[in-house]
């Protein structure tokens, strides 16, 4: 590859929907991939390994490493195994570009967090795409963070349309954020309707192309309750200053609204690599990978409000931020198993916000707990209590 001077980078998760988006955003941007992580997903980790030449791959997954090995073994690919192998393979890729080094961290779930703290704890910019780090740990990788002077930059789109916002004015100018959401494939859904729907329609959204459990979260509105959770660490704001808006269009993937009235909004065609990009060459921008906006063709702009009795798992979330503590994790780790059940069709879709809500209920004391070991203890509790309440309405 040629000369480039964006940083160069290491994808983490680099097999799953943003991770395949970032690589694409690497290759049109000439930027260098120095290593990957995936979790069981081989063959892609392969194909992704060689094309970029890379030097290093950790696989979440150990049988998935050993099989990497024997697949890599006519290179000289570092091969790392397990979660801890994650964090080894970050600290230990040395940068070797005067740019510097950026980590996409883009794992699913909580399994992101430990990473996120050994790129903070490396010094490396971070490029943040795993919401679960800030919903379960955000206290701590921010305080790491600003400890390290580690620059934090946000990939989700919502995130990365305020921070882009952000630049019109001053902090302290901030009257709130306005934080937009599609309303996912149940838009409209009464509680009732919602009683019918089944594993295939959640899948279905309407505007975005991602993973099935971030799918399913948005369906639930669940997904914007973590994005409520992460802009209160990321922008340091109270979650009362933070407004949910129904946008079915996706062209407004965020906006600040400032204390002389005035709303500044990011737009854009709803494509993940525009985020990546920025989050890659910021504070520069480069020219696009995506399509123009065509403000024709979309006609109108509409906004509704949520629907709270209907979609419960929203407001949920607020309340566990307003909280704090352990709640934002509990929340996240009931939230995980009980996705998971309803994936793997044990459960109904509307089991899922009732399994989180009763395991929201019965930890209801830990909003004193800070200590992320501490945290991290609640969290495992939480998944074993959700696991059984999943197990009371297996359909099997």
């Amino acid at each position: 590859m040629g000369k480039t001077h964006y940083p160069e980078i290491i994808i983490l998760g680099s097999t799953g929907s943003v991770g395949t988006q970032a690589t694409e955003v690497a290759a049109a941007n000439n930027i260098r991939v120095r290593a990957i992580s995936a979790g069981k997903n081989v063959s892609k980790a392969e194909e992704q390994a060689r094309r970029f030449k890379a030097e290093a791959c950790a696989m979440s997954d150990e049988a998935a490493a050993r099989e990497l090995c024997v697949r890599l073994r006519d290179t000289s690919v570092k091969i790392y195994s397990g979660n801890d192998g994650i964090c080894d393979m970050i600290h230990e890729v040395e940068c070797e570009s005067e740019n510097g080094q950026t980590v996409i961290n883009s794992i699913v779930g909580e399994a992101g967090l430990k990473p996120t703290l050994s790129v903070i704890e490396s010094g490396k910019k971070l490029a943040l795409a795993n919401k679960e780090s800030l919903v379960v740990g955000g206290e701590a990788v921010m305080k790491a963070a600003k400890s390290a002077r580690t620059e934090i930059i946000p990939v989700d789109s919502e995130h990365s349309a305020i921070f882009q916002c952000l630049r019109a004015g001053k902090k302290s100018e901030v009257k709130r954020l306005l934080l937009t959401a599609s309303g996912g494939p149940f838009f409209g859904y009464t509680k009732s309707q919602l009683e019918n729907v089944t594993l295939d329609d959640a899948l279905s959204h309407p505007t975005w192309k991602m993973g099935s459990k971030i799918t399913v979260d948005s369906a639930t509105l669940m997904n914007k309750g973590f994005e409520v959770i992460e802009a209160v660490h990321l922008f340091g704001i109270l979650p009362d200053k933070i407004d949910v808006l129904i946008h079915r269009e996706s062209i407004i993937h965020s906006a600040v609204e400032y204390i002389d009235n005035s709303v500044i909004a990011q737009m854009s065609l709803p494509d993940m690599r525009h985020c990546i990009q920025y989050a890659l060459t910021h504070p520069d921008r480069c020219e696009a990978c995506t399509e123009e906006l065509d403000l024709f063709k979309v006609g109108r702009l509409t906004f509704n409000k949520p629907d709270y009795e209907a979609f419960p798992l929203l407001e949920t979330a607020v309340k566990a931020i307003g909280e704090g503590g352990a709640l934002p994790g509990v929340l996240n780790a009931a939230n995980e198993e009980a996705v998971s059940a309803f994936l793997n069709r044990k459960i109904r879709f509307c089991d899922i916000s009732d399994i989180v809500c009763r395991t929201m209920e019965h930890y209801s004391h830990v909003s004193n707990v800070n200590e992320l070991s501490d945290i991290f203890e609640v969290c495992d509790e939480a998944r074993e209590y959700a696991d059984n309440l999943t197990a009371e309405r297996n359909l099997y």
